[in-house]
């Protein structure tokens, strides 16, 4: 692997993060009653991949170990009665255009998980109009796959001699298009409690350990940048859990053999940070700085 180290999304960033206060983010209303409707807009994170357990792509899947059937769990164990419909598809990524992107790329041995073979589908235009319109609950896992095709675009030379450009207009979109997804999802399900997990730092994650440190800063890069993408949600009313600033997230413990996909107990965790956020309406802010964006 040799990807491009520049100086990338420094400004964007920050004009991100400058749509952040230090204050919790405002309650949405509660779920109510004794039932859920429960919509899981995702990629292979929602269907388990990495756990002992995985499930079939739009299955209840009861018995699987990944944090989509754990916090219907949750749900249950609390009396409550849920339906789920689970939208998520493995190699999915955001939009058309990292869709696109992901497929013109040679899926050799690249080094990045998720993108060998082809994008089958995008969350904006293939999940979100299907969330169902009863929905009470919605949760967004995204840009794992995008940050890893992003690096293979540069590895691959697509960013020319202007990487920093390439990439700030890449990420630039994914935010625009983070946004598009919210406004969808509020428009087919107004009732649903939206909530959207933000990346953690992909370099510091076991998978990139073999990297070369300008590799790994370079990936730190852009999944700081998308991030704080995701974190601008809370302007949309998306709570936003900021998995980049939660050193639990980065325990080599939590992690499946591929070093990239959760295990049964990173799942567990990420359900576990998921359902106070969903049963209460209320998700500290993202922090706009934190050490985990800064390792490399």
């Amino acid at each position: 692997m040799k990807l491009l180290v520049f100086s990338v999304l420094a400004a964007l960033t920050l004009s991100a993060c400058d749509q952040l206060s230090s204050s919790p983010t405002e309650p949405t209303g509660p779920l109510q009653g004794n039932s859920v409707s429960y919509t899981a807009i995702g990629a292979s994170d929602a269907a388990g991949v990495g756990s002992s357990a995985p499930c079939v792509p739009f299955t209840p899947c009861a018995n699987g170990m990944g944090y989509v059937p754990d916090l219907v769990r949750s749900f249950q164990n609390a009396g409550k009665q849920v339906t789920l419909l689970n939208l998520g598809v493995p190699g999915t990524v955001l939009n058309k255009e990292i869709q696109d992107l992901g497929n013109s790329l040679d899926s050799g041995s690249s080094g990045f998980p998720g993108i060998e073979g082809s994008i089958p589908s995008n969350f904006l235009d293939n999940q979100a109009p299907l969330v169902a319109k009863d929905s009470t609950l919605v949760t967004v896992f995204a840009g794992g796959n995008d940050a890893n095709i992003i690096g293979r675009a540069l590895e691959a030379g697509l960013g020319g001699s202007d990487p920093q450009t390439y990439v700030t207009k890449l990420t630039a979109d994914f935010g625009r298009d983070a946004k598009a997804l919210v406004t969808t999802v509020q428009g087919r399900a107004p009732q649903a409690r939206i909530v959207v997990l933000n990346l953690p730092n992909l370099a510091a994650l076991p998978y990139a350990a073999g990297y070369s440190r300008s590799d790994k800063a370079a990936l730190q890069q852009i999944a700081v940048g998308l991030s704080a993408q995701l974190n601008a949600l809370t302007s949309t009313g998306a709570l936003v859990i900021d998995v980049m600033c939660d050193t639990a997230f980065y325990q080599t413990s939590l992690f499946s053999s591929d070093g990239f996909h959760p295990n049964d107990a990173g799942y567990a965790r990420m359900a576990s940070v998921i359902y106070p956020v969903a049963t209460t309406g209320i998700a500290p802010q993202p922090q706009a700085s934190c050490g985990q964006m800064h390792v490399y």
